[in-house]
């Protein structure tokens, strides 16, 4: 069981900064794929990033070039590192983990909020 614990959302204006914190419970955190994911007001959850256990990562197209996942395996952490914040990019974010890559995400967080103002 993996228990992950969102942070670091907030208000922040057009062209601002955040970083997403995710911290998780476990001893075999270097092992999962971490990802994060959105939901808009009214919208399904969207796929935002993702780092893979051994290497790699991935965005989704509206958000490469201002994103950056990373992950300390030493500290059982992911962030999100957010760039140019859009109002577009408000949202709940989520964090997620898994072990069985491309078939489920098998934990999330609880969410955090992230207000883009115009």
């Amino acid at each position: 069981q993996v228990q992950l614990v969102e942070s670091g959302g907030g208000l922040v204006q057009a062209g601002g900064s955040l970083r997403l914190s995710c911290a998780a419970s476990g001893r075999t955190f270097s092992r999962y794929d971490m990802g994060w994911f959105r939901q808009a007001p009214g919208k399904e959850r969207e796929f935002v990033a993702v780092i893979r256990s051994i290497i790699g990562t991935d965005y989704a197209d509206s958000v490469k070039g201002r994103f950056t996942i990373s992950r300390d395996d030493a500290r059982n952490t992911v962030y999100l590192q957010m760039n140019s914040l859009k109002p577009e990019d408000t949202a709940v974010y989520y964090c997620a983990a898994t072990l069985r890559r491309g078939v489920k995400w098998d934990y999330w967080g609880q969410g955090t909020q992230v207000t883009v103002s115009s």
